[in-house]
């Protein structure tokens, strides 16, 4: 029997040749880090509430399963500089209960654009070109304001189809906050960026109508032979 590779993969694969064509690198980076790289770093501060132990899986002290994909856009920019145009998918780890909504283990996708003159504006057209290379030309935006301690402004992005009424939120996203560019190293008077994390369950969902996230994880091939 022909294997075929799992609907997580086909997607992330989906996203990462549409965005080779714009010059995008893939870079991968370690699911087990350090507190200063998955938080400190991210203007994450010790007392917010995802550094709890019920939030986040501690391996010892200083040490995590990463909560996001967003530590390895911090080491990928130790050896680079800009412009710099990278995608970082990853599984990534919280410490919560488990339904069709959420789970333990999941899969992220995470951007970092940094250059000169980077504006929000070309922040909202990669957002939207990408979702439509996804989903399909059919489609309506809605950007709301929103708050994310590495990124200054922060927004999220949902979108509905044309012939439904129904609004679903798909990323969260922002400008590179001064500090955190100060923290890779960076000029933030002569140097923007942005960046957004999105979740590939979730495109998945969208894409083929999935609606138990704790199926990708199962094993079972009646769920695996769909795809």
């Amino acid at each position: 029997m022909t294997g075929h590779l799992h609907p997580i993969t086909q997607v992330t694969e989906k996203i990462a040749t549409y965005f080779a064509d714009y010059g995008f690198e893939v870079v991968n980076g370690p699911e087990i880090e350090t507190e200063e790289y998955n938080f400190d770093k991210l203007r994450v501060s010790a007392d917010h509430p995802a550094r709890d132990e019920q939030d986040t899986f501690y391996i010892k002290p200083g040490w995590v399963l990463r909560t996001h994909a967003t530590n390895i856009q911090l080491r990928a920019m130790e050896t680079r500089k800009p412009p710099v145009r990278i995608i970082s998918p990853g599984r990534v780890f919280r410490n919560e209960a488990t339904d069709s909504t959420h789970n333990t283990t999941f899969h992220q996708l995470d951007m970092l654009v940094i250059g000169e003159d980077i504006t929000l504006g070309h922040l909202i057209g990669t957002l939207q070109g990408m979702m439509r290379h996804l989903v399909g030309n059919d489609i309506e935006f809605r950007i709301r304001p929103g708050f994310f301690p590495f990124v200054e402004p922060g927004l999220e992005l949902d979108f509905r189809r044309k012939n439904s009424e129904q609004w679903t939120e798909i990323l969260g996203a922002g400008m590179v906050h001064p500090e955190v560019l100060g923290n890779m190293g960076l000029d933030s008077k002569k140097y923007t960026g942005f960046a957004f994390g999105m979740g590939v369950e979730r495109i998945l969902a969208v894409i083929s109508g999935v609606d138990d996230v704790r199926h990708n994880l199962s094993g079972d091939y009646r769920f695996l032979g769909q795809f």
